[in-house]
């Protein structure tokens, strides 16, 4: 399982990558804008979000920082834009660990394959941590 730290901005991403970059002296990898996602006809691409960052990761070592903007509609409350993220092995293991963070909780988005896990989900737990989790993709060898 690792441990990972996602962190929301309000349109300025791009320009917080750039200085945690700087300052940590790392590398922005895997930068990817809402308008390089595969189209999704349950959520529009809306044209203020078409270059924003969808996707962007900075490592440390042992952890992963990821980055993105927030989309059009989306709510975005500084100070609480940061979510822990897991990611984990197997569908089971997400299963099981969200339906725990999950009671006395609110699911914030089911379980799900995306295009970027087999196995998504968010949820709120009961002291309103929002955890995101997710199945690793598994490597090419």
């Amino acid at each position: 399982m690792l441990f990972e730290l996602f962190i929301n901005f309000d349109g300025n991403c791009r320009e917080a990558l750039e200085f945690y970059a700087n300052v940590f002296k790392k590398e922005a990898q895997n930068l990817m804008t809402y308008d390089q996602a595969p189209a999704n006809p349950d959520y529009p691409l809306q044209e203020t979000d078409r270059n924003k960052i969808m996707y962007a990761s900075i490592r440390f070592d042992n952890m992963l920082a990821m980055f993105m903007d927030v989309s059009e509609g989306m709510p975005f409350t500084k100070g609480t834009n940061i979510s822990p993220t897991l990611s984990m092995d197997s569908k089971e293991e997400v299963a099981r660990i969200f339906q725990g963070l999950a009671e006395g909780g609110t699911v914030e988005t089911d379980l799900r394959k995306t295009f970027f896990s087999e196995c998504y989900g968010s949820v709120t737990d009961k002291f309103g941590i929002n955890w995101q989790l997710l199945q690793m993709t598994p490597k090419a060898t």
